[in-house]
């Protein structure tokens, strides 16, 4: 494997399939089930997912309910994506951990960052859930912060598309993707990778993203073994 510890950024709506909503637990299954093969082969693994799943922040807010309050939604979204991964884990034999940003009593323990690394040692795969605690930040931002914190060697950033486009590839049949881009490009152009806090906190720590479609999830173990999977965001 070419990364001893990662960061795999999940969609929420990735986790739903075809329905959208909630889980479609046959895939989540297949996912986690590639993700304790990698764990099994020494790759320390800490996860966050999004919300999107079951809400979508200020999105589905839609004014009626204030910014704040949406965003504190959304991570409440994530402890449920959160909960549901960690008991698949279990069931399949792997070892799992939640940790959450604020005091959840009964959802997991508050995020340490020493306990994180202890238990990623220990073989565990640690979910960060609640995003960064705070309003106005993404999960990708959550993310990216929590790989500085455990000193990730890459963010691995699966997603509904494989890589990255210079315009959008659903509405845009002629975009191309790109195999390696630099995160200055990515600001510049303002590409859909992460959000710009989160891509800014990346390009800081000198953190590689690798985006890649999740849809076949034996990609995760692709990008870890070195494959020219996607697209590498980096220096």
């Amino acid at each position: 494997m070419n990364y001893k510890r990662v960061l795999l950024k999940v969609s929420g709506e990735a986790l739903a399939g075809a329905k959208r909503k909630g889980f479609d637990f046959s895939f989540v299954k297949d996912v986690c089930r590639v993700i304790k093969e990698c764990t099994e082969e020494g790759v320390q693994i800490g996860i966050v997912i999004g919300g999107g799943n079951f809400w979508r922040g200020v999105k589905d807010g839609g004014g009626n309910v204030e910014r704040v309050s949406a965003d504190r939604m959304g991570m409440l979204a994530t402890c449920m994506n959160c909960l549901a991964v960690a008991d698949v884990f279990r069931q399949i034999g792997c070892k799992a951990k939640v940790q959450t940003s604020v005091d959840i009593q009964g959802v997991g323990e508050r995020y340490s960052t020493e306990k994180t690394i202890q238990y990623m040692e220990e073989g565990n795969v640690v979910l960060f859930a609640g995003g960064t605690g705070m309003p106005f930040f993404s999960t990708d931002t959550a993310a990216t912060l929590r790989a500085a914190e455990i000193h990730a060697d890459a963010i691995l950033l699966a997603k509904n598309v494989d890589g990255v486009y210079n315009d959008d590839p659903v509405k845009n049949p002629n975009a191309v993707r790109y195999d390696d881009i630099s995160y200055d490009e990515v600001l510049a152009q303002r590409l859909a990778v992460m959000d710009s806090t989160a891509t800014s906190m990346a390009m800081d720590n000198d953190i590689p993203v690798i985006v890649f479609a999740l849809a076949d999830p034996r990609n995760i173990k692709r990008v870890l073994a070195g494959e020219k999977t996607g697209t590498c965001v980096h220096a």
